[in-house]
């Protein structure tokens, strides 16, 4: 509860320094302050608490996603700094908006009660339409954020439904308490309806297949750092959340439930990759790999009881690579008005840092070691046999060497082409949050106790 009134009181704080005219303050405050708010959240590990009869639980998933949220969220904010130059009157309202965003992300993973749930995750969607449709001045970025608000509104429709048919079958909205109930053998109709439609939402906000039609579009239109934040923050806070909803209502003891969760993975991961191979557009090729990746966390989904460690893992490791390929990104497509494959040739010449870590960021997402992303994969693997569906695994195996193609595609036209223009200096900003994710992604590779054991 306090990690929440502390990040809602940074986001009041960042328009306060608007009002005063201390912009270039607001940046560096805002880190800051989710450092010291990241210190707070880490001191309530082990707690397990609830407040306003259970509206928000304490407990070691929520703050050990919360943590991660933070992180993310702080390098989001760091990478602002040059990202919004032009745009200095409007900066406080950009990072404002971030942080509030983070606010709706820790109220989806500390919900105790559904009411909770859907007001977090319309906080999050919320914010992510106004930063979708931020650049006004550019037709794309209007077109994604009309096709996000629209998709993104006709998702919530149907979790609302849903939220509003378990009710109905369970008279309460508490997450304990339809728990509990659940265990009956006679269960109303309306639940396990229920289940299926929230089910459904949660895959369009995680872009699996095949309600991933909306991303590769919104991804490619929206500014960059936008796309930053969907691939990465909100992306694992839709499957975290996900996650969360179906352990609390037993979903996992279903058969019919995990085929269709098999169903959808292994179409994910196929149609992601496949389609991601076709692209030369880099934010577009990102979006299908998102997708793809999706379908590989959906397969903590087959091991509720089990498998919350290596959720928070493969998300920790997904998500770090995620964001310092974005940080090489935005130094090489900034002031372009596309962010083609071509844009990068050469890169390994004219900046051979910024190309290594873009190059590591790229073969941990693909699993290769040392990165995490290869251990993550490896435990998701093995979990999944333990579960039964050795079939998914050898998918998932495929799937993983055919992202190589187009990951190397990317590698390739950095160090085996000439480059094609001339790059100015690069902002310190953009070294520091690409070289702190890769390393702590490695990091996590070389000890991944220090993740797993978290939630044990």
């Amino acid at each position: 509860m306090i990690t929440l009134i502390a990040i809602t009181g940074l986001g009041i704080l960042c328009l306060l320094f608007e009002i005063l005219n201390l912009r270039k303050a607001i940046i560096p405050s805002t880190v800051v302050g989710l450092l010291a708010i990241l210190g707070l959240t880490a001191s309530q590990f082990g707690l397990e608490e609830s407040y306003y009869n259970n509206m928000i639980v304490v407990n070691k998933f929520s703050v050990t996603f919360s943590c991660l949220f933070i992180v993310l969220a702080a390098f989001l904010v760091a990478l602002s700094h040059n990202f919004y130059t032009r745009h200095e009157t409007q900066i406080s309202d950009f990072i404002a908006i971030k942080i509030f965003l983070l606010a709706g992300a820790v109220a989806m993973v500390s919900f105790g009660n559904l009411a909770m749930f859907f007001l977090g995750i319309e906080v999050l969607s919320i914010s992510l339409y106004i930063l979708a449709a931020s650049n006004r001045l550019s037709l794309r970025s209007n077109e994604a954020g009309m096709k996000y608000f629209l998709m993104g509104s006709f998702a919530s429709g149907i979790i609302l439904f849903g939220i509003c048919l378990i009710y109905g079958a369970m008279g309460t909205f508490d997450v304990t308490e339809i728990s509990e109930l659940s265990r009956s053998a006679e269960l109303p109709v309306w639940f396990p309806i229920g289940i299926i439609l929230l089910t459904i939402g949660m895959f369009f906000k995680i872009a699996a297949v095949p309600f991933h039609f909306w991303a590769p579009d919104v991804y490619e239109g929206s500014p960059a750092l936008t796309t930053a934040t969907m691939s990465t923050l909100a992306k694992v806070t839709a499957m975290a959340t996900l996650y969360k909803l179906l352990f609390a209502m037993n979903a996992d003891v279903s058969y019919q439930f995990q085929i269709v969760i098999v169903v959808v993975s292994i179409a994910s991961m196929t149609v992601g990759n496949i389609m991601a191979l076709r692209q030369t557009n880099v934010k577009r090729m990102l979006a299908f790999s998102g997708i793809s990746h999706a379908g590989f966390m959906l397969m903590t989904l087959l091991s509720l009881s089990t498998a919350a460690g290596s959720l928070l893992y493969y998300a920790s490791a997904y998500a770090l690579a995620g964001i310092a390929a974005f940080a090489v990104i935005l130094y090489v497509c900034r002031d372009r008005d596309n962010e083609d494959i071509t844009r990068f040739h050469g890169l390994g010449k004219t900046n051979p840092l910024l190309a290594a870590i873009l190059t590591g960021s790229l073969l941990s997402m693909a699993g290769i070691p040392i990165f995490s992303g290869f251990f993550a994969k490896l435990t998701l693997f093995s979990q999944t046999i333990e579960a039964g569906y050795l079939v998914l695994v050898i998918v998932g195996v495929v799937n993983s060497i055919i992202s190589v193609g187009y990951y190397f595609k990317l590698i390739l036209a950095m160090y085996a082409k000439e480059p094609n223009e001339q790059r100015t200096g690069t902002p310190v900003i953009y070294y520091a949050v690409a070289v702190i994710a890769i390393v702590l992604n490695i990091v996590l590779g070389l000890f991944p106790s220090l993740v797993m054991d978290l939630l044990a």
